[in-house]
């Protein structure tokens, strides 16, 4: 996500943008992106700032300080494997702290798939079952996160469900904020407001009548504020941790979850952001880009400078149209001079092995085959009219296209 203002802002900035002057009287925002000690450009790759002293520190003192929570906010660019892979450090580690008391919510999954995810902690999802879970509340993806999936699994540690489902999401587009259904929505913080609006590239009226994209942002926030203020209040979880990893943007400056959840039951929570301040040149085309915003507020406790690292680009194809099933995968389409038409593969075929270890889905295929290179011969296990084959193949390069 692209910076914001580095500049000192008076609240007329907020009128402009058609917010309420009342309640306004803070005259300046932040520095730094929230930062007021230091530029977190100026930063070395791995370090921890401190936002509200600008103190540099170790992880280890980190953890010491935000392990005192009750929540703990890590947020994410979904894309950026380092971001995942702070998130799973800190769940491990308070793990290590408080073994059996962490729980941990995703943004990834809604509040209505949690009966499934407790039949996944339980152990009596398959992995099939547990991806396609994934894929129907979030999509693509789940390779991401299968680092920290691996970890909660053999730590029996609990996952919950944050967003909202998708009937309250039609019900926010047929009736507006104030059906009768939703959760208590606060619409009125104003540097929120300015912020989102700054993101969807247009100005706000306040008017709750017709539906806006901002609208459904507040009830995501508002659904996942809600379900960790159950959390606070379960009997189960009496002196547990909740680790919420969720988009940076709906964690920082403490306006979106954690303010909403605070509004429903005051507790202590800390923010650990991770934060890229360079992005690739290759990458230049995932940055987000909107008007700067001045916001009077930390952005979060903690700033862990991070690289942006992303999956590298899907370089090795079978040159399949594939639909997942639960018997394998089955091959709608196979593509002329492809990988898989000179081993053999067919239509209607079901792949389901590589390498002779059971494939789960299509995603998962795609994932593996990355592992490869071209050169190197792969094997097949395929299901053809109820009967086993196995196919085998060299894995070729696809002829470079004369427009490239």
């Amino acid at each position: 996500m692209s910076t914001h203002s580095r500049t000192l802002i008076i609240a007329l900035f907020f009128l402009i943008l058609g917010l309420p002057g009342r309640g306004l009287a803070v005259e300046f925002a932040v520095p730094n992106n929230g930062s007021p000690y230091r530029n977190l450009g100026e930063l070395e790759t791995g370090q921890i700032l401190h936002l509200p002293t600008g103190v540099v520190v170790t992880p280890d003192q980190m953890m010491h300080t935000i392990s005192n929570s009750r929540v703990i906010y890590v947020g994410e660019t979904h894309d950026n494997l380092e971001a995942h892979r702070v998130q799973l450090e800190v769940i491990r580690d308070l793990h290590r702290r408080y073994p059996g008391k962490v729980v941990v919510g995703m943004e990834m999954f809604r509040r209505s798939a949690q009966g499934q995810l407790d039949l996944w902690h339980e152990g009596k999802l398959t992995p099939r079952q547990f991806r396609k879970l994934f894929r129907e509340n979030w999509g693509m993806g789940i390779q991401l996160y299968k680092p920290i999936f691996d970890f909660l699994e053999a730590n029996r540690i609990p996952l919950i469900g944050l967003k909202s489902s998708e009937v309250t999401e039609q019900r926010l587009r047929e009736g507006g904020l104030h059906k009768p259904g939703l959760p208590d929505i606060d619409e009125s913080d104003p540097y929120h407001r300015a912020y989102s609006m700054a993101l969807f590239g247009g100005h706000d009226s306040h008017s709750t009548e017709g539906f806006h994209p901002y609208q459904m942002l507040l009830l995501w926030e508002e659904s996942m504020a809600e379900t960790v203020a159950e959390f606070l209040g379960d009997d189960r979880y009496p002196d547990h941790k909740m680790v919420v990893l969720a988009g940076g943007f709906h964690v920082q400056y403490g306006y979106g979850i954690p303010k909403r959840a605070f509004r429903r039951v005051p507790h202590s929570y800390s923010i650990v952001l991770p934060t890229v301040t360079d992005i690739p040149d290759n990458l230049k085309n995932r940055e987000m880009k909107f008007e700067s915003v001045g916001i009077p507020l930390y952005s979060g406790d903690f700033a862990w400078k991070l690289d942006y690292v992303v999956p590298p680009p899907m370089r090795i194809r079978l040159g399949v149209y594939l639909e997942d099933r639960d018997d394998g995968l089955h091959v709608i389409r196979v593509m002329p001079n492809s990988n898989a038409e000179r081993m053999g593969i067919r239509k209607d075929d079901l792949i389901q092995k590589l390498n002779g270890s059971r494939v789960v889905d299509t995603e998962e295929l795609s994932s593996r085959l990355q592992k490869h290179d071209f050169g190197e011969t792969v094997r097949v296990h395929l299901m053809r009219n109820q009967r086993e084959v196995e196919v085998e193949g060299v894995l070729q390069k696809p002829p470079e296209s004369p427009h490239e």
